[in-house]
């Protein structure tokens, strides 16, 4: 899987820095993200553009709308995988 040059997807530790946080709660709103279990980040050119965030009970996916269908969904889901 290939993802667009200026993307890379990541694992921040937890709990997530602030302004990660701030991010994932802006892609994902419902999601609980002061008790991730698990999170994948992806960025491009300094800012989160996608989130898989996982929690006891639930997970969430959320990528911008003009970076979809470009692998960016599948590259989060592989590495919380």
């Amino acid at each position: 899987m290939s993802l667009p040059a200026r993307v890379r997807v990541t694992r921040p530790p937890l709990p997530l820095a602030p302004a990660l946080k701030a991010a994932a709660a802006r892609l994902c709103p419902d999601a609980p993200v002061n008790t991730l279990t698990a999170a994948a980040l992806a960025i491009a050119g300094g800012s989160v553009i996608g989130a898989h965030l996982r929690w006891d009970g639930g997970e969430h996916a959320s990528v911008e709308t003009g970076w979809r269908g470009r692998g960016i969904e599948e590259a989060l889901a592989a590495a919380l995988a």
